[in-house]
């Protein structure tokens, strides 16, 4: 069902929300950490480098696809908010074209060019070819992955965060029964896995369909609503391309600590990925709130409800202070355990997944706040700081990657994030608070237009 944010409690409309986003994100992660359990134990932990290693250009070419599924989203909230259903309707249809385009457009280059890409991200000969038949796998089920993630966003733009979650928890579900399908019955190795995660979101994406037809009337786009005007095709344009790129400029940073991981062997790179999948349980769940916080200043801004935007965003970032200490304080106590788990004991590898847990871990507050007022920026359109601040995040991951690691290492190495969100957060606070200043004079002028005349 659709749910209006314009009301109500701001905080606690807002961590309604962020719940099922949470489960939904964690969910996910249990089954990322599944599927690295079943690769490392089934077959080996070259292989758990080859799938793991390839996260960077992932985030470089899918982050592009998902972040702009995410941004031509927030047009349908915004016009949701402002109680326009007929909108709302025209949204979608556009957005389903335009990531059609841009989804063919990046499958093609992607595929023609992944093994120059992987020579470029210095990925080790050992573990090369299995790198580019899994990554590969993945990017024949760009469609898929296209579909699943616009049709969830689209839910959530109307305020329905539960449907979501359960397409979500069946497709992390069906992942895990086809990666034992696939690797242990067909013996298909690391392509058996990238196969699993397509087949997974298509079925899923299928899924999404009678849900919205049957649930989400408001959704139901019909004919009519595809005779798309080039008007409304910039509106959806200049939301969701600019996300898409933040994306996609943030993963060029990760893709500089790639190629600098990559040289210290396929033992840092477990190590540093593992780290890194443990570590996103805390990442996504701030993220969670993010996304929460998009649709809510979405919808907010389309109302123009400009004070309770400023009274959610406060709250939002209280709550999300809280999370980010707590958990902060339980990966540096117990981060080495859990790696453990999944490196086979290997106490030269679970020393290096727990050094990089501790640096995150120390600085997730400012990853917290960053996610909040980034993704706030986005809600109300405004795409200019929050590209800034990818670019930002960009040069400072690659300074570390490039400069600190030949002075300290892989600990080096580790600090690449940290500083990354910290230069990112400086300019989204100062646009933040400028957009509070500008959407306040709005506020003083309406009311001022709306008193009566003696």
């Amino acid at each position: 069902m659709t749910k209006n944010l314009t009301s109500g409690r701001p905080g606690l409309a807002i961590l309604a929300f962020a719940i099922p986003l949470i489960i939904g994100n964690v969910f996910q992660q249990v089954y990322t950490m599944a599927d690295a359990f079943v690769v490392s134990r089934q077959i080996g932990i070259k292989a758990l480098a080859a799938v793991t290693g390839t996260g960077s250009l992932q985030f470089l070419i899918l982050g592009f696809l998902i972040g702009a599924t995410s941004g031509a989203a927030i047009v349908a909230a915004q016009r949701f908010g402002a109680a326009d259903e007929t909108g709302v309707r025209r949204s979608f249809a556009a957005s389903i074209v335009l990531c059609l385009g841009v989804t063919a457009i990046v499958m093609a280059v992607s595929i023609s060019t992944l093994k120059e890409l992987l020579f470029l991200l210095n990925t080790p000969e050992e573990i090369f070819d299995d790198a580019y038949r899994y990554f590969q796998a993945l990017l024949w089920g760009m469609p898929a992955c296209m579909f699943f993630n616009l049709f969830s966003n689209m839910m959530r733009a109307v305020g329905d965060s539960r449907t979501p979650l359960y397409i979500l928890i069946a497709a992390c579900v069906l992942n895990i029964v086809f990666d034992y399908v696939f690797i242990l019955c067909f013996h298909a190795g690391v392509v058996g896995a990238g196969i699993a995660t397509v087949l997974a979101q298509a079925l899923s994406a299928l899924a999404c369909i009678p849900v919205i037809i049957k649930r989400l009337p408001v959704l139901s786009f019909r004919r009519a609503d595809f005779r798309i005007t080039l008007k409304e095709c910039w509106t959806h344009i200049r939301v969701a391309l600019p996300v898409g790129f933040q994306w996609s400029v943030i993963a060029i940073g990760t893709i500089a600590v790639t190629f600098v991981l990559n040289g210290l062997g396929y033992e840092a790179v477990a190590a540093f990925n593992i780290g890194q999948r443990i570590d996103q349980f805390t990442v996504l769940t701030l993220g969670s709130f993010g996304q929460a916080m998009t649709t809510f200043s979405a919808q907010n801004y389309g109302a123009g409800k400009y004070a309770r935007l400023r009274t959610g965003a406060l709250h939002t970032a209280i709550i999300v202070s809280a999370i980010s200490i707590v958990m902060g304080a339980f990966f540096i106590l117990f981060g080495g355990g859990i790696a453990g788990v999944f490196l086979k004991k290997n106490s030269g590898a679970v020393e290096l997944a727990h050094t990089y847990l501790i640096v995150q871990s120390s600085f997730y507050i400012i990853l917290a706040l960053l996610f909040v007022f980034r993704q706030l920026m986005q809600g109300t359109g405004n795409a200019a700081a929050p590209t800034i601040s990818g670019v930002i995040e960009l040069i400072m991951r690659t300074f570390a990657a490039f400069f600190l690691t030949q002075f300290f290492g892989y600990v080096g190495l580790c600090f690449a994030s940290p500083l990354a969100w910290i230069g990112s957060l400086v300019p989204l606070t100062i646009a933040l608070v400028l957009t509070f200043k500008k959407l306040r004079r709005v506020e003083l002028r309406e009311a001022k237009d709306a008193r009566p005349r003696a």
